[in-house]
């Protein structure tokens, strides 16, 4: 749940309930059935094994279309490619996987909706690497038609910004207004369980008054997954990161906001520490003794001529904000990343049609 501390004024508290356009009702809730936590039923890790299972009973005759090659080597282009392809066998394969993947997905999101935080949600946007295909799209429209069928009156969109742009666009919702003044940009970081990035986000206020033509200018990209490096290596990596991009937008011309706005795995509390959920981060990151806002600050005191603000939030709220500005229709409304895991949050619209 989101920690209640209420900010009206000022930088934001990290993990608040409270932003200047929306309430956040609840993130990583974590619902259960018999078989263990809800999200692992609606994850990249489900999809491959359901794809598996298809392939189980051609392999055992010598007919699997896709070979030795695991499952989860198969790469979503591959599959995307298949789904048009030639191969029938091939592409029945990839449809029996979606139909039964969006049937998961329908089944955790009605678990959602039925949950108390989740009550009178009118939209769901479905983030994560997985929206980033043709394959998840198509799910992810199958999964609203089960629902529609069972008169869930909720409509399920795929998110509309690439899902690696969300992620750091989605942080503009953490900046206070009046830091816009005089600045055009700011630095976002998106820390997630195999990749760490780091992005200059350009707020897009000379085109329009709300964040909705804002856009990714810079981004860089480590995934220190594939280096299983220190808690304390991770850190030097990521200040190196956003040093560099601090560099390039300045020599660019670019207006860069005194803010960094972090998007991380887990609960994170009012004082930027993480109370749980970032255990597939190098190191321990819910250590008490480890508040990475304030190792940030310290690398990096100063933006221009300003004493750098940093404000940290939950991944999956972070990238549901970034469709706010495309949301002004509804009141209630919520945000499923598919990824690693099932990341989830519902938000509340503060100036929607109705009084709140």
């Amino acid at each position: 749940m989101a920690d209640k501390t209420i900010t009206t004024t000022g930088i934001a508290a990290h993990g608040a309930s409270r932003l200047p356009s929306v309430e956040i009702d609840s993130f990583n809730l974590e619902l259960k059935d018999d078989e263990g936590f809800l999200g692992d039923r609606a994850s990249k890790g489900a999809f491959r094994d359901i794809l598996d299972r298809w392939r189980k009973p051609l392999r055992k005759s010598g007919e699997d279309p896709f070979g030795k090659e695991p499952s989860e080597n198969i790469s979503k282009k591959v599959l995307d490619a298949i789904l048009v392809g030639d191969d029938t066998e091939a592409s029945a394969v990839v449809h029996s996987t979606i139909e039964d993947f969006a049937q998961e997905l329908a089944y955790v999101t009605r678990r959602f909706l039925k949950s108390k935080a989740w009550e009178k949600t009118e939209r769901i946007v479905v983030g994560g690497g997985f929206r980033d295909s043709r394959l998840g799209e198509l799910a992810i429209a199958r999964a609203e038609i089960i629902l529609k069928d069972e008169d869930f009156k909720v409509d399920l969109l795929p998110i509309r910004h690439h899902p690696d742009d969300a992620g750091l666009i989605g942080a503009l919702q953490l900046t206070p207004s009046w830091i816009f003044e005089g600045h055009d940009s700011i630095l976002a970081v998106d820390i997630g369980g195999t990749n760490i990035r780091c992005g200059v986000v350009e707020t897009g206020r000379k085109k329009s008054p709300d964040p909705s033509k804002a856009s990714v200018w810079k981004s860089e990209l480590w995934r220190h997954g594939d280096e299983e490096p220190s808690r304390e290596d991770a850190v030097k990596r990521l200040v190196k990161m956003l040093k560099d991009l601090i560099s390039r937008a300045e020599k660019e011309g670019f207006k860069l906001a005194p803010f960094i706005g972090i998007a991380c795995p887990g609960v994170i509390k009012s004082d930027g520490s993480i109370e749980k959920g970032a255990q597939n981060l190098p190191g321990n990151w819910e250590s008490s003794k480890f508040n990475l806002p304030a190792i940030l600050v310290e690398a990096v005191p100063q933006i221009g001529k300003h004493d750098t603000a940093i404000v940290m939030h939950n991944d999956g709220v972070v990238q549901g904000l970034s469709e706010v500005p495309f949301l002004q229709d509804v009141d209630r409304w919520g945000v499923l990343t598919i990824g690693t895991g099932l990341g989830n949050a519902r938000f509340t619209n503060r100036n929607g049609k109705e009084e709140r």
